[in-house]
């Protein structure tokens, strides 16, 4: 993970984030059974609109290495979470730096936000054939939350993960 640098999507980022999503979903075989989801992933502007776009970049300075959106319950691309909890959304590494702790990275970015907004937990969802996503989200911490799995297409099943996060102490 040395030299990745979480942060703020900024609009000159766009551009790379959408190639990147796009690349990294098809890469891993999601958008075989839903290919009008890369429209989705692409569409970075309302990404960012909706929910906090977040950037993982090589170096302060260096090339976008991966993104994710994170949001709260309530909002325009909250799927899952409910009050008190948040989520994120959109998780993609490019196929050419996975391995080197980005999508990590991006993940404690969104625990740690969610810690910062007084959120009692993190949940995601994540396509039933994504097992680097379970392994790693088991890894951090994340349970799997069964009741809320779901399908958005009669082929497309999403498995739910879940987080509890510390209470936040009183300033």
């Amino acid at each position: 993970m040395t030299g990745v640098v979480v942060r703020a999507a900024r609009p000159a980022d766009f551009p790379a984030v959408a190639r990147l999503s796009v690349a990294a979903y098809e890469a891993d075989g999601q958008l075989k059974e839903a290919p009008h989801y890369a429209e989705t992933l692409a569409d970075v502007a309302s990404r960012a609109a909706d929910g906090e776009l977040l950037v993982a970049v090589d170096g302060p300075a260096g090339d976008v290495l991966g993104a994710v959106t994170f949001v709260l319950p309530g909002t325009p691309l909250a799927e899952l979470s409910r009050p008190g909890e948040a989520e994120f959304r959109m998780l993609a590494v490019d196929p050419a730096a996975q391995g080197r702790g980005v999508g990590e990275a991006l993940v404690r970015a969104c625990v740690g936000r969610a810690e910062q907004l007084g959120c009692g937990a993190i949940v995601i969802c994540a396509r039933d054939i994504s097992a680097p996503a379970h392994r790693l989200y088991t890894r951090l911490g994340f349970r799997r939350l069964p009741e809320r799995d779901w399908r958005p297409l009669p082929h497309v099943e999403l498995i739910a993960f879940r987080i509890e996060l510390p209470a936040p102490t009183p300033a």
